[in-house]
């Protein structure tokens, strides 16, 4: 078997996924939480908590704004930034909102 040098894919049910991939949503994950948790509660939940604040808010903000069509245009990566970090900062607004019941 030979390595061309490139990164190879991750095979697993049948879905490909690169390591580039996860790596990514892993850093814009991290910097959305950390974001959203300085403009809800002043402070980070740590780097596993603010990836995980940071993905829930991706996959939010993707099914709230899918129809509004917002394009920041600063760049994939700068867009994705912006979107996680609006649904972070809805889910923690909604989570804020349940323990004060």
């Amino acid at each position: 078997m030979e390595h061309s040098g490139e990164l190879q894919p991750l095979r697993r049910e049948g879905k490909i996924m690169a390591v580039e991939g996860i790596i990514i949503a892993l850093i814009v994950g991290a910097i959305a939480g950390w974001l959203a948790g300085k403009i809800v509660r002043g402070v980070g939940f740590g780097l596993i908590g603010n990836i995980v604040v940071g993905i829930v808010g991706a996959f939010i903000a993707n099914w709230l704004l899918a129809g509004v069509n917002l394009a920041p245009g600063a760049g994939p990566i700068v867009g994705s930034i912006i979107y996680a970090t609006i649904g972070a900062v809805i889910l923690l607004v909604i989570i804020g909102l349940i323990k004060r019941a």
